[in-house]
């Protein structure tokens, strides 16, 4: 099932540079990587370059999820291309992050590719999606 892909968007209401660059902060990252409600990230770090890795701690109550990977490709403020490494994702998991000027804002588009299941892909789904309006709201408080 390693096939199955995913792809979701949404417009930011920030401009592309801010966010493209809010992937690459880890203070930002601790902001956005909340896939569920009641999730925090109490830990970010990263080496924003091609080969570069990150790693990013996700909380829910007590139970802490390492998620990590490394950057394969970065195209300065239109692409980011990242390997996932997580408790559910199989090997050789990767993200494709694609950022384009729409209106005001920038429109995100997000595409994960190789899932062991449906079940796992529309998890990532969900999870995605909020990434995505954490993400939007994060930069709204900091333009603010």
């Amino acid at each position: 099932m390693t096939d199955l892909t995913l792809t979701t968007s949404r417009t930011i209401a920030a401009p592309q540079q801010a966010v493209f660059e809010a992937w690459l902060n880890p203070d930002m990252l601790r902001q956005f990587m909340c896939p569920a409600p009641g999730m925090s990230v109490p830990a970010a770090s990263n080496d924003p370059r091609e080969g570069g890795r990150f790693d990013v701690i996700m909380k829910a109550g007590e139970d802490e999820m390492p998620h990590a990977g490394t950057y394969r490709k970065i195209t300065k403020h239109s692409q980011i291309v990242f390997t996932w490494e997580s408790p559910y994702s199989t090997d050789d998991s990767e993200v494709t992050l694609d950022f384009a000027p729409d209106g005001d804002g920038t429109k995100v588009t997000l595409t994960h590719v190789r899932f062991a299941s449906e079940e796992s892909r529309d998890n990532h789904l969900g999870g995605w999606n909020a990434i995505l309006d954490a993400l939007n709201a994060a930069l709204l408080e900091t333009a603010s």
